[in-house]
């Protein structure tokens, strides 16, 4: 099969998982203890009042009639109303989603650089003090959950010693006009230097927050890649002819042994939306993950639904992307074998 074949089979499988993943958090959502009309309205709300945004919500209808109408509308762009903002939940995530797309693209930006440099490093001087440090850094990103990170960079780096901004994305919300609504790049595009690096100071702390599991992680797969190819056939002729260990690490060895850290960036990436939830909120960032859990607070259904299928597209996304990617590094795999196997 070609890769076009194998793209096009795998973006097929992708909606019938995504519209599987609508039906299984629309249920969910509808089960969860607590009337999300009066909960809207306030508990002082006239039942008349109540019972018509019931109507309204189709809460009334049987549940396939509602999930049936729901899907009719979110296939024609409609999400429905959020009960917390009254606005369009497309228009929501349309305002919300650029500012976690920028976190958790430096985020992962952050986890590859780092990550592969850690392990290209540890495993450079293999059993020896730095390898041991980077093991066991690695073991401590690993065990700690991002808002633990997040919780303490901000008391080390904003109450300690305040090197960083606290909360938001900038220092002056009005100075931050919408061109693409990531704020980084509307500064640079506007040649505003200064409001450029206070957003830039601000998003730091939580994109490293963010970063530090996958890190980790990165960091131990590309030492144990590195560390598992150095016994390869082509690695001991390379040495007896003399070539020198740091040309045969990166000439030779890190183009196949970053592999399975890029097969690993692609779930960390849509792992970094989840993660993003508490460090948003610890930051106070305007982002979608602090708008969808304000939303589960509510038992807002509409926002609740469309937050978890946008991070399901991100998910499907960034695999289809990284099959791509391992198969450019590595000519010897095909995408169409996958397909079939």
């Amino acid at each position: 099969m070609s890769s076009w074949g194998f793209i096009v089979r795998r973006l097929a499988w992708s909606f019938v998982a995504l519209i599987g993943l609508s039906l299984v958090i629309f249920i969910l959502s509808r089960v969860i203890p607590g009337d999300p009309a009066r909960m809207a309205l306030g508990p002082g709300a006239p039942e008349s009042a109540v019972n018509e945004l019931r109507q309204q919500m189709r809460l009334n209808q049987p549940l396939y009639a509602q999930y049936a109408g729901w899907l009719w509308g979110a296939l024609h762009g409609d999400l429905g109303l959020s009960l917390v903002t009254m606005r369009p939940v497309v228009k929501d995530i349309q305002d919300f989603l650029p500012a976690t797309m920028e976190l958790v693209a430096l985020a992962a930006f952050i986890e590859l650089a780092v990550g592969v440099s850690l392990g290209v490093l540890s495993a450079m001087y293999n059993r020896r003090w730095v390898d041991n440090a980077i093991r066991l850094l690695a073991y401590l990103g690993i065990v700690n959950p991002a808002f633990v990170f997040a919780v303490m960079f901000m008391l080390l780096f904003v109450y300690l010693w305040p090197i960083f901004p606290a909360v938001g994305r900038v220092t002056v919300d009005g100075s931050l006009a919408r061109i693409t609504g990531l704020a980084t790049l509307d500064t640079l595009l506007r040649g505003d230097v200064a409001t450029f690096w206070d957003a830039l100071c601000h998003l730091v702390l939580p994109a490293t927050a963010l970063a530090m599991n996958g890190t980790a992680q990165l960091a131990r797969i590309t030492r144990s890649s590195m560390v598992d190819n150095l016994g390869r056939d082509y690695v001991a002729m390379a040495t007896a002819q003399g070539i020198d260990r740091r040309t045969i690490m990166f000439k030779y060895l890190l183009r196949p042994s970053v592999i399975p850290s890029v097969s690993l960036m692609g779930l960390q990436f849509a792992a970094l939306f989840g993660n993003a939830f508490l460090v948003e909120l610890i930051f106070n960032w305007p982002g979608l993950s602090r708008y969808g859990v304000t939303a589960m607070l509510q038992k807002d259904l509409n926002a609740m639904t469309a937050v978890v299928l946008t991070v399901g597209v991100v998910f499907v996304l960034a695999n289809i992307v990284t099959d791509i990617l391992v198969a450019l590094l590595d000519p010897r795999i095909r995408l169409g074998v996958g397909a079939e196997g």
